[in-house]
């Protein structure tokens, strides 16, 4: 459940810079294929991968734990 909503966030977050998965994954210093793991939900990303995510994001960390509870909640309300 947890890899599902952050990889909403990310997907979103993403997009929303206008970059694409080489692009970012460029920028974070991470796989292309591993930010495809990450949106599909399929990978859990370290401390030092979330470091960058939010960095490249401009986003910090705590906005980001922010984002990822928020859509854990609604996901979890969803299922009700």
């Amino acid at each position: 459940m947890m890899n599902e909503a952050f990889a909403k966030i990310l997907k979103r977050l993403r997009t929303k810079k206008n970059l694409s998965q080489e692009a970012f994954g460029f920028e974070c210093e991470i796989h292309r294929t591993y930010v495809s793991q990450l949106e599909r939900g399929l990978k859990s990303p370290s401390l030092k991968t979330l470091y960058k995510i939010s960095t490249v994001l401009e986003i910090s960390l705590e906005e980001l734990m922010r984002l990822l509870e928020k859509e854990m909640e609604s996901v979890s309300s969803d299922q009700l």
